[in-house]
């Protein structure tokens, strides 16, 4: 018996390390889940008091919390929208062409994320200064754009080396166009990486602070309010808006590891 157990353990040990690091990767998100239902006594009180559907059923009684909330899907949605567009074409002309300086542009590609935070938001604050330009909106904006733009490139570049050529060189032996084999055969393999390089960015900039809070001025992000709110007391709705953002990043992780079904041959 005790060494039919040992074997038991022994085939299974890989399975229950892995099951122990993920406990501990999701601990931290199973408590604020928890508090999200949490009516505290006061403000400054982290302790499970009682269970209530009060913070969900209105997650904006703290209005500046709102307010902060959709300014930071607005600027992720602005950053997304312009890193993953820029990200996708370099990493398409750093995979598939072949020119002067492509691996020095590789590797100057990589900077930013090799870079701490620290330095690469004083140096945006010490140019945006230098500029002239006000800071506010649009500063966080770009600055967003930047450090992002290096996370979509390494995501598409992946995803392209791992394309198989061979298919583009059949649809233009099949007299398709550049453009056309581009749009019909490369595209369509390539979305799911680029679809996984845009939730990759928008999640790095709803969460960023440090570049944020160098280069907002007066704008505030949800990241630099519970950081302001932390000197005089966490509204439970915070709990609420990080329990929500995980679940729709998880709804869709999940939607996009769906199988496909085959579609059927036109008759």
């Amino acid at each position: 018996m005790s060494g039919r157990v040992a074997r038991w353990l022994v085939d299974r040990w890989v399975v229950g390390v892995a099951l122990l690091v993920l406990g501990y990767l999701l601990l931290p998100i199973a408590v604020v889940a928890a508090l999200s239902f949490n009516q505290p006594t006061n403000r400054l009180s982290y302790d499970f008091h009682r269970f209530t559907l009060d913070n969900w059923a209105n997650p904006c009684a703290t209005r500046d919390m709102c307010d902060a909330v959709v300014r930071s899907v607005q600027v992720g949605f602005l950053a997304t929208l312009v890193a993953t567009v820029l990200g996708t074409m370099m990493a398409y002309a750093l995979t598939r062409h072949r020119f002067r300086g492509r691996s020095g542009i590789g590797l100057l590609v990589l900077l930013p994320m090799a870079t701490p935070e620290l330095v690469l938001g004083t140096s945006l604050l010490a140019l945006f200064v230098a500029a002239g330009a006000p800071q506010g909106f649009w500063t966080v904006v770009v600055a967003h754009v930047m450090f992002c733009l290096s996370f979509v490139v390494v995501t598409v570049r992946a995803r392209l080396a791992g394309m198989d050529r061979r298919l583009e060189e059949a649809a233009m032996d099949l007299y398709a166009t550049e453009w056309q084999a581009f749009r019909r055969v490369t595209l369509p393999l390539l979305l799911p990486g680029i679809a996984a390089a845009a939730l990759l960015a928008f999640s790095l900039s709803f969460d960023d602070f440090i570049v944020t809070n160098f280069n907002a001025g007066t704008t505030v992000t949800f990241p630099m309010y519970v950081w302001g709110a932390a000197q005089r007391g966490i509204p439970p709705q915070v709990n609420v808006v990080g329990t929500a953002m995980f679940a729709l990043a998880l709804l869709l992780v999940a939607l996009t590891s769906l199988p496909r079904r085959p579609s059927r041959p036109h008759r």
